[in-house]
């Protein structure tokens, strides 16, 4: 097993009991390996921080502690954690309260089990998955804050991280919503060196996902350059 892949750790968070079941059974079936379920928020924070999943596949309705205070919790706890929103609800207020709260994408339920599979393979890339039509929503409410004014800076305040000009050239599109694949063909590079220009730059910046990186570049207008 040395040479192969390690498959991608996943939870799965949901209260409905035969939903939960078949999301897990796709996802084990499609190679994930899937180290634990939970059908409430409490046991959902208790569970993820016992067996620490990449990918954490989570409804917002949740008896016990709202969808979005888990993401908030387990992020915060672990910010390499990719998590997935899996949502019967396409309210936009319910969208951004995910994003904010340190999710990187959200998908409907009435996606299908191979749009499911495909969003979970992309989240724990890092690239950010939403149900099409959510993506732009999630792009005009960072261009929105981007356009409040920002505090005025202190004398004390430290000069921002310099980046390379191939760290800005990789920044640039992802504000513009490439993926990893995309980035890579477009600049020629392989998709791990964008991934470890990404990681760079995450660091630099003191950002923990890809969700605030993109928000970091719009609020600079590297998104319209």
């Amino acid at each position: 097993m040395s040479g192969e892949q390690q498959a991608i750790r996943v939870m799965v968070v949901d209260d409905h009991p035969m939903w939960r079941d078949a999301v897990a059974r796709d996802l084990d079936a499609a190679g994930f390996d899937v180290v634990a379920t939970a059908g409430d928020g409490p046991q959902a924070v208790r569970r993820a921080l016992a067996v620490k999943p990449q990918v954490l596949v989570l409804d917002l309705n949740l008896p016990g502690m709202p969808g979005v205070q888990v993401c908030k919790e387990l992020v915060g706890a672990d910010p390499a954690l990719r998590v997935l929103v899996l949502s019967a609800s396409g309210e936009h207020a319910d969208v951004l309260e995910a994003v904010k709260s340190g999710a990187t994408g959200y998908l409907l339920k009435s996606a299908g089990p191979d749009e499911l599979i495909d969003a979970v393979r992309r989240t724990a890339a890092g690239d950010p998955v939403f149900t099409p039509g959510l993506a732009g929503l999630v792009l005009g409410e960072y261009r929105r804050l981007a356009s409040d004014p920002a505090p005025a800076a202190s004398s004390n305040e430290p000069k921002a991280p310099q980046l390379t000009d191939r760290e800005t050239e990789v920044l640039r599109l992802v504000a513009k919503g490439l993926s990893y694949k995309q980035i890579a063909e477009r600049l020629v590079i392989s998709h791990r060196t964008v991934q470890n220009h990404v990681q760079n730059t995450l660091g630099k910046l003191q950002l923990h996902n890809r969700v605030e990186l993109v928000r970091y570049a719009i609020e600079r207008g590297l998104d319209d350059a």
